[in-house]
């Protein structure tokens, strides 16, 4: 499709045809919950299996203050999420951001469609200073996609977090605006 397109951080070429990135809905509850509770797309999250749509709407409903949630569409499928949540106080210039992509879609240019857009609007129109997130070490793609924007290991979190019947590390990554 357009893996081999070569937009660079920041950079707004256009999108390819049917691929749109936008706001979250409610009305995307049913569908970002079968995206979620997809194995690929958990494996890289903290999320347990069996989310229920009610659930997924419930935190539709109340997000975090300052969060932005977007999801990448192709031809009105969502195909990936994404959210950018601010932190308060003395880390007002700080955003935490988490993504997925659909399984059936990875490695097709969608992470990087919807990372661009979070890096955009963080450096463009929220002024935040510094992004950070947590990656499991063994998402190579991740964080090649994380590092070509320009993040970084800061740390090294081992024994991160439960999954699939073992213990996994992360990786700690954050991302300097100037």
């Amino acid at each position: 499709m357009f893996e081999n397109q070569q937009n660079k951080p920041g950079d707004r070429a256009r999108l390819p045809d049917g691929v749109a990135v936008r706001a979250v809905r409610l009305s995307d509850a049913e569908e970002i919950t079968d995206l979620i509770n997809l194995p690929g797309y958990r494996a890289g999250t903290l999320r347990p299996p069996y989310q229920r749509v009610e659930e997924v709407r419930k935190n539709m409903e109340n997000p975090s203050p300052g969060a932005l949630n977007l999801v990448v569409t192709l031809d009105g499928k969502i195909v990936g999420n994404g959210g950018l949540n601010r932190l308060g106080g003395r880390r007002q210039h700080v955003a935490s951001i988490g993504m997925g992509v659909h399984d059936d879609f990875t490695g097709r240019g969608f992470g990087r469609i919807l990372l661009g857009a979070m890096v955009d609007a963080a450096d463009d129109w929220l002024d935040i200073k510094r992004l950070e997130l947590t990656v499991y070490t063994d998402n190579e793609a991740a964080v090649a996609l994380y590092e070509k924007f320009g993040f970084e290991k800061e740390g090294l979190l081992r024994s991160f977090a439960y999954r699939a019947g073992e213990y996994v590390d992360a990786y700690t990554m954050a991302r300097l605006r100037g």
